[in-house]
């Protein structure tokens, strides 16, 4: 271990081997730090947190602390965190509020500068939060979804698996797995396509994906027939993730972003000289 002079590390802290505490860091008691974690100056860890291996805190990132909650319990709960995680700076994460309840993060994640984890939320793994994305409390991210930048989750909402959400959305519903979420309206665009072959999905599982996304927005069933269509329709592959997803709902859920027929512009072929001249004189007369 390798502990700056000018650290503060509680002795009732357990480090493990390889683990690097920057200048000016606070590890609280309570604390368990895996092997080859590093801290960056001002980094600090509350108490009642567990991290795993090869997690990298960068300056000023705070994890394990109090939720931000006006009745806050005499005993809360704790804050997990898996392994190969990366705190960019002035990233904060919140500990579960009661006893017996914890916020967790998987493996592998990025939390960009300004990242803000709410108490009691749950994190996939491999997933991505840019600059500034904000989770309310009770929020569930699952595998590999990007959350853009200045994006704000309202509590208790569940972004599904490989969804990708647009900077400076809004949400305040679920939003399936393997979608893209526009920006701008916060509604949806259509299939994350660019996530899932990058990820190596077949043609046959895209196919599917879309055959089910057609199913849920754009099939005209009413909503027992669209769970009762993805069950028999949709067993394996990908294509599954929807019926459980959409079956466990509470907060309903993100609409599809349609333009409307009237809005669309109508192309027409260009009038000849002539034929624009006949049209004056016509007018004219």
């Amino acid at each position: 271990m390798n502990i700056h002079p000018l650290a503060i590390v509680s002795p009732d802290a357990t480090l493990g081997s390889g683990t690097t505490v920057g200048p000016f860091c606070v590890i609280e008691p309570d604390v368990v730090l895996g092997a080859n974690c590093l801290l960056a100056s001002r980094a600090v860890v509350k108490s009642g947190t567990t991290l795993g291996d090869n997690n990298t805190l960068h300056e000023g990132a705070v994890i394990g602390g109090f939720g931000q909650h006006v009745r806050l319990p005499e005993k809360m709960g704790r804050l997990v965190v898996g392994s190969h995680n990366t705190f960019r700076e002035n990233v904060t994460v919140h500990r579960a509020l009661h006893d017996g309840h914890q916020t967790t993060i998987g493996d592998g994640n990025l939390l960009m500068v300004g990242t803000h984890i709410a108490h009691d939320c749950t994190i996939g793994s491999h997933v991505i939060f840019a600059n500034n994305a904000l989770l309310g409390g009770f929020v569930t991210v699952a595998d590999r979804a990007f959350v853009s930048g200045a994006v704000a989750v309202h509590q208790f909402c569940r972004i599904g698996r490989m969804a990708m959400v647009g900077g400076c959305a809004r949400v305040v519903q679920d939003i399936p797995p393997y979608v893209m979420v526009d920006g701008h309206s916060g509604l949806i665009v259509g299939l994350n396509l660019v996530g899932l072959r990058r990820n190596g999905y077949t043609q046959q599982e895209v196919a599917d994906l879309k055959a089910a996304y057609r199913t849920i927005y754009r099939s005209g069933l009413d909503w027992k027939g669209v769970l009762a269509a993805l069950e028999s329709d949709f067993r394996s592959g990908p294509a599954a993730d929807y019926l459980p997803f959409l079956s466990q709902g509470t907060r309903g859920f993100v609409q599809e972003r349609r333009v409307p027929p009237t809005a669309t512009l109508k192309l027409r072929r260009p009038a000849t000289e002539d034929e624009g001249e006949g049209r004056y004189r016509a007018k004219a007369g």
